[in-house]
């Protein structure tokens, strides 16, 4: 893109606000790059991007151009208009001002819309697509970004995030939409905004997933909503489940969108937990647990049997989990054709517990809506699907939904707290026997953050010389997911098997960066981390190169 001439346009611009203007007014050359080299790209996660003016920004004008894009693709399908769309929006700087700019638009095009009266979780927006029979639904979050970003994520009529093929075809016409000119917009909105019945029919479709263990009264649980949407929903399940000692972290309940008590409102993050932490002791809790903004997404914290706390990773609490929903499925019955469904940068450890309890394992590549996809394609065969996981701390049992839900999940991790209690053991007592059982697994994940137009172009220089490696000495194999492997669609991604490990390189879809997964198994957890710090050195020898 031609950034300067597209900077006059925004300045020139009858539609643009003063306010924008002003803003635009007082960048230096190297901003004013940055804002306009290119429009937002849409990733694994949709649109998203740090908030401000520009083309590479989130704003009401991106986000009216989104929309007018996703409004020409409703119209060209049948009934779409009349079908609708369902918005929701989290807690965010900005996120309810840009899904009233959304239902604007829609309106303008004649096509039916629904919004929630406030804030709500991502996997309510998916659970109410399908439960209010709509064409599409919108949610406005950046997950568990920074308070600088926000994000647009589009939802096909099934309930997952639009696949590759949709998403190119609206793409084309967002691209294809002056975002100016091209908008169409009205003031008068015919909107729904929806009422209970949508929230009561979601909370009883999580308990319904609940595998019946009963909670003691004495279980004591501190729980973090960082700010975000959980808070209402969460606290309503784990009460009806007969949760009595919860704890609630107060200075980070109330929904803010500037998340003035951590860097990053991300439970992926150490850090998002230490006031929780300081609950804990105070409370002797059992268990600590913390939701990011749209509550797509659950971090947990233990307590081993000396009282120290323990913060779990995604995959080891998706391990947990797996074991925990198999365990309990198979006292039931195992029904006909199970399926676990992971990412394929998530611990092979879960494969490990599912061949033990005769389940079959379906690797995906990142991104929730490939999960989303494989519960339709068992649902189409008569086969069952049990449990969907990813490293990045997103879980789902049940289809009522089908993105990651950490309200579903927050009820299941209570549950398995509880049946640890019952056995006399921590939940770090059962993930080391686990351990044990099946191996030493460990995981690590490396990040580099590379902005603007040179950390691009690292970026795809990085993996061009990782596809031109030669296998040689201590690396074994290379598999290239750009030209489609397994039957899964082409992916910029690279998996390299070394003697003693193995690691993902990925390109963000949603962020200026590059991550690197890294996985190890060794015969105890020494041996792991040693194969681990040897893999962590090659790769940053790679990305520093």
């Amino acid at each position: 893109m031609d950034y300067k001439r597209n900077y006059a346009l925004w300045l020139a611009s009858p539609v643009v606000d003063e306010k924008t203007k002003e803003e635009l007014s007082s960048f230096d050359e190297k901003e004013i790059e940055d804002r306009f080299w290119r429009e937002l790209e849409c990733g694994t996660g949709g649109l998203r991007g740090v908030m401000g003016a520009g083309t590479n920004r989130m704003n009401i004008y991106t986000v009216r151009q989104a929309t007018q894009g996703l409004a020409d693709y409703i119209s060209a399908t049948e009934k779409g208009a009349a079908r609708g769309v369902v918005i929701a929006y989290d807690s965010r700087n900005n996120s309810a001002l840009f899904a009233h700019e959304c239902a604007r638009v829609l309106s303008a095009n004649g096509i039916k819309n629904y919004i929630f009266p406030s804030l709500r979780p991502t996997p309510m927006l998916s659970f109410a697509v399908r439960y209010l029979g709509c064409a599409a639904g919108v949610v406005i979050t950046a997950s568990h970004n920074p308070a600088e970003y926000n994000g647009y994520k589009v939802y096909g009529d099934d309930g997952c995030q639009i696949g590759p093929e949709t998403a190119e075809v609206i793409l084309k016409n967002i691209r294809n939409t002056d975002i100016f000119d091209g908008i169409k917009l009205t003031d008068t909105t015919d909107t729904i905004v929806l009422g209970s019945e949508v929230d009561d029919a979601y909370i009883a479709a999580v308990k319904a997933e609940s595998l019946g263990t009963k909670i003691p009264a004495e279980l004591s649980i501190v729980y973090t909503p960082l700010h975000g949407a959980g808070n209402i929903p969460v606290r309503r399940v784990l009460s009806e489940i007969g949760v009595k000692k919860l704890t609630v972290v107060a200075e980070q309940e109330a929904p803010n969108g500037d998340f003035p008590t951590v860097k990053s409102p991300n439970p992926e993050n150490r850090e998002a937990f230490d006031i929780a932490i300081e609950y804990a002791k105070e409370n002797d809790a059992d268990l600590i647990f913390g939701t990011d903004p749209d509550s797509d997404r659950i971090g947990v914290v233990v307590k081993d049997k000396e009282g120290n706390f323990r913060v779990l990773t995604g995959n080891e609490t998706g391990v947990l989990l797996c074991e925990y929903i198999l365990r309990k499925t198979k006292e039931k019955g195992m029904p006909r054709a199970p399926h676990v469904v992971k990412t394929i940068v998530t611990t092979e450890m879960v494969r490990a517990v599912a061949d033990d309890y005769g389940v079959d394992t379906a690797d995906v590549l990142t991104g929730f809506k490939y999960i989303g996809e494989k519960i339709a394609e068992y649902e189409e065969k008569g086969e069952s699907y049990l449990f969907g996981l990813e490293e990045s701390y997103g879980y789902l049992k049940g289809t009522y939904a089908r993105d990651k839900d950490a309200v579903v999940a927050s009820m299941l991790v209570c549950e398995l707290a509880a049946d640890c209690r019952a056995e006399g053991i921590t939940l770090a007592e059962r993930l080391d026997a686990l351990y044990e059982k099946y191996g030493y697994y460990r995981e690590k994940l490396l990040s580099f953050t590379l902005k603007g137009i040179d950390g691009a172009e690292r970026i795809k220089k990085i993996m061009t010389a990782l596809r031109a490696r030669p296998m040689e000495g201590e690396w074994i194999s290379r598999t290239d997911y750009a030209v489609g492997i397994d039957g899964l669609p082409p992916s910029d991604v690279l998996k390299f098997r070394l003697a003693d490990g193995a690691f993902t390189a990925r390109p963000s879809g949603t962020e200026p960066k590059i991550k690197f997964y890294l996985s190890a198994k060794g015969k105890n957890a020494a041996e792991s981390e040693k194969i681990l710090a040897h893999l962590t050195a090659i790769v940053e020898q790679t990305v520093n190169r």
